[in-house]
């Protein structure tokens, strides 16, 4: 029996099944489609004004302040504490919903909020240090399920709860509570890793340089005669061994994660796709930050019926679905690209513009709807395009430098359009500056994909210009190339 679960215990399927159920109790959120009502609302009775410049700018800053620190500390302590850490803090955030009262608990909210979000990073990167490389497809696949899955089965729940049933909100926190106590009582199920993280107690590599030096040390005491047992010398005491040691890891750590970020920017390619990363999500955490308040604007919950349960739901679906559909896309992607790129940004703006200049909340509605399918469908060809040539280590220092600059992108918007210390604007101003700030990313990106296509098409008639007869003159390929970009500027 001890056997038996000692394999089960240690093998893929046992990670992936217990983390796969954290990640459903902790996305399984009935209540939060309606934490704006429940903060503005008789339970809280914080004002809108209070709630749009004080209460959610925190979450930004405190998310950005955190995520570096937490991103090493998520490689260094080997990613169960982080995970165990994000449970506990899914527990102090809904009971602080359940049970605090007054502007200081709220503010304290949305600061532990920020941890359980930088906390986030180690949910993926657990997996990928327990399970062989030949699974790495297939378990995130389920894990991403398991976290879409648990959203929309949550959102479903609450928004039943609340207009069939006529629950109150505050018993949707309450079932929220319990769903993070699952989660956090599931993260204690998971084993600790064997391995150590991608760049700190590294043991499947010696550091960039080391490997070197000990390969050359090695080579010499091949030839070096061996030692007088009297020149013997005392070993050093343990502790100045082991912290030689650890400043030596340390030392190593900070140099691989130099060379990655060196290699891993080395591409053009990879720096254009990582800045619509970094550009779009950006927006994209905004308007999910701030679309409830937008929402309670055009339709005031004290006074209409609330859909947000429904319309996360579908959006998630939605949005599931259109990330599912770049698996069967055929498209050349270095060609094609940077054009989807703008053209869904266009859309994107357009339906950022279609929740705000509007008296109807439906199509306030069908505009998030289109908006998060949008960038659903971005976000998954981006990351594609990112991870398919590059290793784990700087597929996890460039997904956390992306959210980095993303969030510190955030952080300069919130402080000047939202944070009331800077322009302060209202919510509709805000929704406007969001859909214009969507369509310079569209311009960006529209324009260099035309040029894009126009040095395809180019280089594909200089191709084809080979096969003339040996008499002609044949044009350059960087004469053509530039008289080619010259004519479509022109036009």
């Amino acid at each position: 029996m001890n056997s038996w679960w000692k394999d089960w215990s240690s093998s893929w399927v046992y990670h992936t099944v217990v983390l796969s159920v954290f990640g459903f109790f902790a996305n399984f959120r009935p209540a939060e489609p309606f934490l704006t009502p429940y903060l503005v609302g008789p339970y809280k009775n914080i004002s809108e004004e209070q709630v749009t410049n004080i209460l959610y700018p925190i979450w930004t800053y405190s998310y950005l302040a955190l995520l570096l620190p937490v991103f090493l500390l998520t490689d260094y302590l080997r990613y169960k504490p982080i995970i165990v850490v994000q449970g506990v803090c899914l527990v102090i955030n809904w009971t602080l919903l359940c049970f605090a009262q007054g502007m200081p608990a709220m503010k304290y909210l949305h600061f532990n909020n920020g941890i359980a979000t930088a906390t986030d990073v180690a949910y993926f990167s657990y997996i990928y240090c327990v399970i062989p490389s030949d699974r790495y497809q297939k378990v995130t696949s389920y894990l991403r399920t398991a976290t879409l899955v648990g959203y929309t089965v949550g959102s479903t729940l609450g928004q039943l709860l609340v207009s069939v049933a006529g629950l109150p909100y505050f018993y949707l926190n309450a079932i929220n509570l319990g769903s993070a106590l699952m989660a956090c009582l599931s993260s204690f199920l998971l084993p600790m890793p064997r391995a150590g993280g991608m760049f700190f107690n590294k043991e499947t590599a010696a550091p960039p340089g080391e490997q070197c030096q000990d390969s050359r040390s090695h080579d010499r005491e091949e030839d070096r005669p061996s030692t007088p047992p009297g020149d013997i010398k005392p070993p050093r005491k343990k502790g100045q061994a082991a912290g030689k040691l650890r400043r030596k890891n340390l030392g190593c750590a900070v140099h691989l994660l130099w060379t990655s970020f060196i290699d891993c920017y080395s591409s053009r390619k990879l720096i254009y796709w990582s800045l619509w990363w970094a550009f779009a999500t950006c927006g994209y955490y905004q308007i999910f930050n701030y679309i409830q308040l937008m929402w309670n604007h055009i339709e005031p919950s004290g006074s209409s019926p609330v859909f947000n349960g429904g319309v996360e739901a579908v959006t998630t679906l939605v949005g599931a679905i259109a990330a599912f559909s770049v698996g069967f896309m055929k498209l050349d992607w270095d060609i094609w690209g940077e054009l989807a790129l703008g053209l869904f940004s266009a859309i994107s703006s357009g339906a950022v513009y279609a929740t705000v200049l509007t008296d109807s909340i439906w199509v306030s509605y069908a505009g998030y709807v289109t908006f998060k399918a949008s960038y659903m469908l971005l976000i998954t060809i981006t990351t594609f395009q990112i991870a398919a040539n590059l290793s784990l280590e700087c597929y996890a220092l460039v997904f956390g430098i992306n959210t980095f600059v993303a969030l510190l992108l955030q952080t300069i918007l919130t402080a000047i359009v939202v944070d009331e210390s800077g322009l302060g604007l209202s919510i509709v101003k805000q929704f406007i500056v969001y859909g214009t700030y969507y369509v310079v990313i569209s311009l960006l990106f529209l324009g260099r994909g035309v040029y894009t296509m126009s040095r395809y098409k180019c280089r594909s008639r200089n191709d084809s210009s080979q096969d003339v007869p040996g008499d002609s003159v044949v044009i350059s390929s960087c004469d053509e190339e530039e008289a080619c970009l010259i004519k479509s500027a022109k036009l």
